[in-house]
């Protein structure tokens, strides 16, 4: 499915990053204690695009996110980042977890120069290059403050700018903005979408907000109840730069919004029928949003 629209802008030349996930599959345990997350998961990020993945509460998000972080191998399949296999760690991909990992006892700066530090790569330039980082998220005037002194969102844009300066290949992203309340959300969503389209570096972003997936994605991957695998991927062609209003405006943009609700309500009913609660909550707020029951 193809959002009509002019094409977003094309990735800079140069960019690598490309992520191949094949056949994979994870179980945990082992024999009657065994329990199969993914199965069959296959998919590509492709470079300089920004893919958003979205799925039902539980479905295995995050176990993904350590298979390509390579803090976890899959049980079958396997996983390449520009054609060599993913078997561990690397810096050419950093992950932003949910929570904030800042550390309370270091500044802006000095959280942002953590990753040169501890690797002892800090050149003549590297604090220039923060001081830039701090200014592009807006955080120039809080280079000295700590964590506790700045807002959720603030210490969002902190943990931004904290990846980019290890200038990674790919950021993988967990659900960085959830928590935040409404207007703080949007907001960030305009910074991230704003840094992206500067750098064309290859994200992934991991989601549980249609609306945020939406604004966001390039190419949107929606996946279904565990065992997880791709439920269905669509590719959309919204322009860049990107406005709230133009988006949610879009007749096509809320199109595939109603498709995504429709597909997510078809998964949580699966999970629902098992007894998730996760799945129960979203099929009433599904409810409520289209006026349609919820039936077994």
């Amino acid at each position: 499915m193809t959002i009509s629209g002019r094409p977003a802008a094309a990735p800079q030349a140069g960019n690598s990053g490309e992520i191949v996930v094949q056949g994979v599959g994870k179980d945990y345990g082992a024999g009657a204690f065994s329990k199969c997350v993914m199965r069959n998961c296959s998919f590509t990020i492709e470079s300089g695009k920004l893919t958003v993945m979205i799925g039902p509460s539980g479905c295995g998000k995050s176990t993904l996110i350590r298979l390509l972080a390579g803090f976890e191998r899959p049980t079958v399949g396997e996983i390449r980042i520009d054609g060599e296999i993913v078997t561990a760690p690397g810096k050419d991909r950093l992950v932003v977890f949910q929570e904030s990992a800042l550390f309370p006892w270091m500044t802006s700066m000095d959280n942002i120069l953590y990753g040169p530090r501890a690797r002892g790569e800090m050149g003549p330039n590297t604090r220039e290059h923060a001081g830039f980082l701090l200014k592009k998220v807006g955080l120039e005037a809080f280079r000295d403050k700590y964590p506790s002194q700045l807002s959720g969102g603030m210490q969002r844009r902190a943990e931004l700018a904290r990846a980019m300066i290890n200038n990674p290949k790919v950021m993988i992203l967990d659900e960085p903005f959830r928590g935040l309340d409404a207007m703080s959300k949007e907001l960030m969503w305009e910074y991230y979408a704003a840094l992206f389209e500067e750098s064309h570096r290859t994200n992934f972003f991991i989601t549980t907000d249609i609306d945020e997936a939406i604004y966001l994605a390039d190419r949107l991957i929606v996946m279904t109840n565990i065992p997880m695998r791709v439920r269905t991927v669509i590719d959309l062609e919204l322009p860049r730069p990107r406005r709230l209003a133009d988006i949610f405006d879009n007749e096509h943009a809320n199109d595939v919004k109603m498709t995504v609700l429709s597909l997510l309500h078809e998964e949580a009913m699966k999970s629902f029928s098992g007894g998730s609660k996760a799945a129960s909550d979203f099929v009433e707020a599904y409810a409520r949003r289209t006026g349609k029951g919820a039936t077994a």
